[in-house]
């Protein structure tokens, strides 16, 4: 048996989809739809734009944008090392001594 599709109302008289595997499991559900011709809709969008949908995985989004950092921080870094050097020294103030 092929994935398919299954239309149900929930609880709030709403219609809702499942994509179900060949092995029955449910892999995929739906929002809520107040008409079943809304939700036959979400159904057709998802069957024509699923194919072409990019895989995005934010992990390794992460990790690549965790590669790119250290060379940025490495150039922050020498560009505030830098800007310390340019910096002039404080006038420093008198302690405060105690009143004897």
């Amino acid at each position: 048996m092929a994935a398919k599709f299954e239309i149900f109302l929930d609880r709030k008289k709403q219609y809702r989809f499942h994509l179900k595997a060949s092995n029955g499991e449910t892999i995929a559900a739906s929002q809520a739809y107040d008409t079943k011709a809304a939700c036959i809709k979400g159904i057709k969008s998802i069957q024509k734009n699923a194919p072409a949908a990019a895989i995005v995985d934010p992990e390794e989004e992460a990790k690549k944008a965790a590669k790119a950092a250290p060379a940025k921080r490495g150039s922050q870094a020498a560009a505030s090392s830098s800007a310390a050097k340019e910096k002039k020294p404080r006038a420093r103030t008198p302690k405060a001594t105690p009143n004897a």
